[in-house]
């Protein structure tokens, strides 16, 4: 084994004999202390150089929804045990659905989609707040669609969570998979050739 000052990774020869009787395989380069999660610089640089500025977009806004879906149902169900801090907000005595604040925040991003200036529109808070404001409206939409009786009904109210929050959770995954697909690489030890 032998360590050069400007290659901070440590060499190592595999030998094969044994394992079919072949010789000498080659070089492997591999991290003396690797660490089993990637450091933020290295998920900074896989998402600069893997996703161009449509695919950051989407990623943000997917993360968005993923997060505010889950948020809304852990509030929501809290709130209908009467549970935890969180209550209903009403004005005037009438109740706010939180569809509400989601039609605010996508027309919010509308705007800027259609008057804002092209920086404006790719910053990753543009992409969380649709993502945000679509999962507001989504939770509710049974609500929209003049259900009221449905949307807590026990048959299906939970199959529709599930089935949100993997949609979501999958959109999530696969917005990001050059970016995973990017740091499994750069954890793979190299092989070079002797």
């Amino acid at each position: 084994m032998r360590r050069s000052s400007v290659d901070r990774w440590a060499r190592l020869r595999i030998l094969a004999g044994h394992v079919g009787g072949s010789g000498y395989v080659g070089d492997v380069t591999i991290s003396p202390i690797a660490p089993a999660v990637p450091t933020r610089t290295q998920v900074q640089t896989a998402y600069r150089e893997e996703l161009g500025p449509r695919e950051q977009s989407a990623l943000w806004a997917w993360i968005g929804f993923t997060a505010t879906f889950v948020t809304v149902r852990g509030i929501t169900y809290s709130i209908h045990a009467g549970d935890g801090p969180f209550r209903n907000v009403s004005i005037g005595g009438e109740h706010l659905h939180h569809y509400m604040w989601g039609i605010g925040m996508v027309s919010g991003v509308g705007a800027v989609a259609v008057a804002g200036s092209e920086r404006a529109r790719r910053h990753p808070l543009i992409g969380l707040t649709y993502g945000a404001g679509i999962a507001l409206i989504v939770d509710e939409f049974a609500l929209l669609l003049d259900l009221k009786d449905v949307y807590w009904a026990r048959q299906g109210r939970l199959s529709v969570d599930i089935g949100v929050a993997l949609t979501a959770l999958g959109g999530t995954v696969l917005s990001a998979v050059p970016i995973i697909g990017r740091l499994a690489r750069d954890r793979r030890p190299s092989r070079r050739p002797h």
